[in-house]
C-alpha cells in the first residue's frame, strides 16, 4: 500500500458534474487526485477477505442480539423492537453498506466500524474512482464491483411497484440518493425521489403517503434509523406500512454498541479491536466512542497520555471503548495524512473499496477522498 503523487487531470471537475457528482469540492477539497493509493493483488484479496469474514460475523451477532433481545444495550426505542426482531426474522432485504477500517498493507485490517444503515461516499468509491482509473491507470485495476453489485442486488428485491427514495435536503445525500435510484432504475423498477421532510401519513387510508399523498409502497431511505424512529410519525412505521431499506434490523449494525457484541462472540479476531461497555476493561490506549455518531463527532483518543477529542450532538445514549488502532499515517512532506479504507459489502458480497484520508487521527465529514488502483 503506496501513497503516490499525481498531477490532476484537466477538465476532470466538469467529467464529475456530467456523472452526477457534483459535491467533488464540498468544504474546498473533497475529491483529491493529487494523490492515490497502490496495492498488489494480494493486497486486496487480504480486503476482500477481511470483508466478507466481518460482515458474516455481523450477521451472526445481529442473530445474537434478537435471540437474547439485547434491544436496550443498543437504545432502540422499546416500541420498536419487534419491529426490529419481525425484520430479521423475516430476513428483509438489505442493499449494502461499508465498514471504516485501519490498515497500512501489512498485516490484518482493524474493524473500527461498521456504517450499515446509511453510509455515503458510494459516488465517489463506484463511479468517480473508475473513471478516473480509465484515463491515469488504464492498463491497472482497481477494487471496484460496486456498480454492476448493486444493480443485481437490486434484482433480489421482492417489492411491488414503485420505489420511492427519499433523503434529507443536502447535495451531498441527494447525490448518493440519485445514485442509488439509478441503479433501481437500470435494474427494472419504477422510482421517484422525494425529500425525508415531504414524506406523510394519510390516517383515512392508513398509508405513508409522499408530498402528492402517492401511496408509498417500497422506500429507501438515506436517513437514519436512530433519527426515523423518533419522527413525528415514527408510531405509524410500527404499522409496517412499507417496505423499508434498509430494514429495521440494520439498526443493530449500525450502533457501535455492536463492538463489545462482535468482541464477545469472536474473541482475538484478527479483524477485530477489544471492545467493552467499560474502559477499564482495555489495557493500553483506546477511544471512546458514542453508541449512536455521525462523521466523526463526540469521538475521544486516548493514546499515550494524550486526550484528542471531538465536539458534536452524540453520546446522550451512551458509549462504548475501543482498543486504539492508529489510522496510517502518510507524509510526503506536503500534505500528511492520516488514511481509512472503507470496505463496501452489497447484499453479502465484498464490493469495493473508497479511502478518506484526514489531517487528524479522527475521520470527518471534511477529510479527503483518494482513488486506488492495483497492480499484479
Amino acid at each position: 500500500m503506496i501513497r503516490e503523487s499525481l498531477t490532476p487531470r484537466s477538465g476532470w471537475q466538469r467529467q464529475f458534474e456530467d456523472l452526477g457528482f457534483s459535491y467533488h469540492s464540498i468544504d474546498g477539497l473533497y475529491w483529491d487526485e493529487r494523490y492515490a493509493y497502490r496495492f498488489n493483488s494480494a493486497q486486496i484479496d487480504t480486503l476482500e477477505q477481511a470483508t466478507i469474514d466481518l460482515h458474516d460475523m455481523s450477521l451472526q451477532a445481529v442473530d445474537h442480539v434478537v435471540r437474547h433481545g439485547q434491544y436496550e444495550r443498543f437504545a432502540i426505542p422499546q416500541s420498536f423492537w419487534s419491529q426490529v426482531e419481525e425484520s430479521w426474522r423475516e430476513q428483509e432485504f438489505s442493499l449494502y453498506g461499508r465498514f471504516d477500517l485501519s490498515w497500512d498493507g501489512t498485516g490484518a485490517p482493524k474493524m473500527l466500524e461498521y456504517n450499515a444503515d446509511t453510509p455515503t461516499g458510494l459516488v465517489e468509491s463506484s463511479v468517480a474512482q473508475w473513471y478516473w482509473l480509465q484515463d491515469v491507470f488504464p492498463n491497472a485495476d482497481q477494487f471496484n464491483s460496486l456498480h454492476e453489485k448493486l444493480i443485481e442486488q437490486w434484482k433480489k428485491f421482492e417489492g411491488k411497484g414503485v420505489v420511492h427514495f427519499a433523503c434529507a435536503d443536502s447535495e451531498e445525500d441527494i447525490g448518493n440518493l440519485s445514485y442509488l435510484r439509478d441503479t433501481a432504475i437500470q435494474a427494472g423498477f419504477a422510482t421517484k425521489q422525494c425529500l425525508i421532510g415531504n414524506l406523510g401519513w394519510d390516517d383515512a387510508n392508513a398509508e405513508l403517503v409522499d408530498e402528492m399523498d402517492v401511496k408509498i409502497d417500497n422506500l429507501f431511505k438515506l436517513y437514519p434509523w436512530e433519527w426515523l424512529c423518533r419522527e413525528q410519525f415514527s408510531a405509524h412505521l410500527l404499522q409496517r406500512p412499507a417496505r423499508i431499506i434498509e430494514p429495521a434490523w440494520k439498526m443493530i449494525l449500525s450502533n457501535k454498541a455492536i463492538l463489545p457484541v462482535l468482541w464477545e462472540l469472536f474473541p482475538n479476531h484478527p479483524n477485530l479491536l477489544p471492545a467493552y461497555t467499560e474502559a477499564w476493561r482495555i489495557s493500553g490506549n483506546f477511544v471512546k466512542k458514542p453508541l449512536l455518531s455521525r462523521e466523526g463527532e463526540n469521538i475521544s483518543i486516548y493514546a499515550d497520555g494524550n486526550v484528542l477529542h471531538t465536539e458534536g450532538e452524540y453520546g446522550h445514549e451512551g458509549f462504548v471503548y475501543q482498543a486504539y488502532a492508529p489510522q496510517p499515517k502518510f507524509d510526503d512532506g506536503i500534505t500528511p495524512a492520516f488514511t481509512s479504507i472503507g470496505a463496501w459489502v452489497v447484499g453479502n458480497e465484498a464490493a469495493g473499496i473508497g479511502i478518506r484520508e484526514d489531517e487528524s487521527l479522527i475521520t470527518k465529514n471534511t477529510s479527503r477522498f483518494v482513488p486506488h488502483y492495483f497492480v499484479d
